[in-house]
């Protein structure tokens, strides 16, 4: 269904364009939702997303997964979005690197939410780079490329962005267990 649907959509059939979006939706949500600092953000990566997809349709090739042709698209919008919006972060900061440890049993109760929030809170080229490497299996120096960055920045600033995870997860884990004392 999903060829046939591709199929009629590269025609430019826009009832079957409004289908591609519609199923394709939450699979883009999904991914723009780890590289935004919300849902506001994450819904214009995606129609953006979307736009470049229905201009490039006739480019693409049946051969190849459309999941990981519009993935990558996905991702290299949250790229340019970011590049776009960059003046508008915050410095991170970067002196603080603390070495708590922490329970692998406390990973195993987070929700998805959890998980979101978590990612969210990280500096934006952090959580790119974490999302780009751990998540999208990009190697460091594809990430290089992509962002502009040298690899070994981009090894750094997975480092960082995992010390920076584990903080927070720390963090959740005291105020939960606070929590359930009182």
């Amino acid at each position: 269904m999903e060829q046939h649907l591709i199929q009629e959509a590269k025609r430019g059939d826009k009832k079957s364009l409004e289908m591609l979006y519609k199923h394709f939706y939450g699979y883009a949500m999904s991914i723009a939702l780890r590289y935004s600092n919300g849902r506001d953000e994450a819904c214009e990566i995606v129609n953006d997303s979307f736009m470049k997809v229905f201009d490039k349709l006739p480019q693409y090739s049946e051969s190849n997964s459309f999941k990981g042709w519009f993935r990558r698209i996905l991702v290299n919008t949250s790229i340019d979005y970011y590049r776009k919006n960059a003046k508008h972060y915050a410095a991170m900061d970067i002196d603080k690197v603390d070495t708590e440890s922490y329970e692998p049993e406390i990973i195993s109760q987070l929700t998805k939410d959890d998980i979101l929030n978590l990612l969210r809170s990280l500096p934006e080229m952090l959580r790119i780079v974490f999302n780009m490497y751990e998540i999208e299996g990009y190697s460091h120096n594809e990430i290089a490329e992509q962002c502009g960055i040298p690899a070994s920045t981009s090894r750094t600033y997975l480092a960082r962005a995992k010390q920076k995870l584990r903080e927070k997860v720390t963090e959740l884990n005291q105020i939960r267990n606070e929590g359930a004392v009182r």
